[in-house]
């Protein structure tokens, strides 16, 4: 089965091009890192592909069935989902609030339980701070909540937006590490856009990388950390 096609992708704000004939694909079960620079159109990516952005012009598919164009809540049902940048948490809400949130449009409350149990089990952190707010845990914490809250849905695509964000050295290398183990362990196709380059591309497959809204450089992860071009000119390095 097919995996993630976006072909000639086009976004606008109003009169500024967002995204201009933005063009990748990944494999089932791959991590593809998509990187840029800030405001380079990388979270607008993410809003069309999960149905809060209306695109201009040219279509994606997942698993050979058209996204754009469809609710969010649609997508969700189809196995895709999207922790967005900063915003995945409620705070006034406990953590176990917020993970029942994940399973909102199952009618089985009891396949939500179970899904549930299977992210404590992943996050056994979470399984500790179960009735704390959102708001008292630490920025890595929260973060492992926002994901843990998508997996809820048990996706089988998981757009990440910039999970690093904020995070100290050391917990931003346990999230990268995280994310690693999970998509091997879930056999999640994984879409993750970062500034933080070289962490991204290090446990990618491959490799988009974004300027002013236009795929600048694209293919295996590792190729595109070994290109003294393209790093100088794109990686900070």
């Amino acid at each position: 089965m097919s995996g993630l096609v976006v072909n000639n992708l086009s976004v606008s704000h109003g009169a500024i091009s967002a995204l201009r004939n933005v063009t990748f694909s990944v494999e089932p079960g791959q991590l593809a890192a998509v990187i840029g620079s800030n405001g380079a159109g990388k979270t607008t990516l993410l809003r069309t592909l999960s149905g809060l952005k209306d695109a201009s012009s040219g279509n994606a598919e997942w698993q050979g069935r058209e996204m754009l164009g469809k609710k969010p809540d649609v997508l969700v049902r189809r196995g895709i989902s999207h922790v967005s940048e900063g915003k995945s948490v409620i705070p006034e809400l406990t953590v176990k609030e917020n993970l029942v949130l994940g399973g909102i449009w199952r009618s089985n409350r009891t396949d939500t339980n179970a899904a549930i149990a299977e992210v404590v089990e992943l996050f056994p952190r979470l399984g500790e701070r179960m009735g704390q707010s959102a708001d008292t845990l630490s920025g890595g914490e929260r973060q492992m909540l926002a994901i843990g809250r998508a997996l809820v849905s048990r996706p089988k695509l998981l757009l990440l937006d910039e999970p690093s964000l904020g995070l100290a050295p050391l917990v931003i290398e346990q999230i990268f590490e995280t994310i690693d183990k999970l998509r091997h362990r879930l056999g999640l196709t994984v879409v993750l856009v970062e500034q933080n380059a070289m962490s991204a591309l290090e446990i990618a497959d491959t490799g988009v990388i974004i300027n002013l809204g236009e795929v600048v450089a694209s293919g295996k992860a590792s190729d595109l950390i070994n290109d003294p071009a393209l790093r100088a000119a794109y990686l900070g390095y």
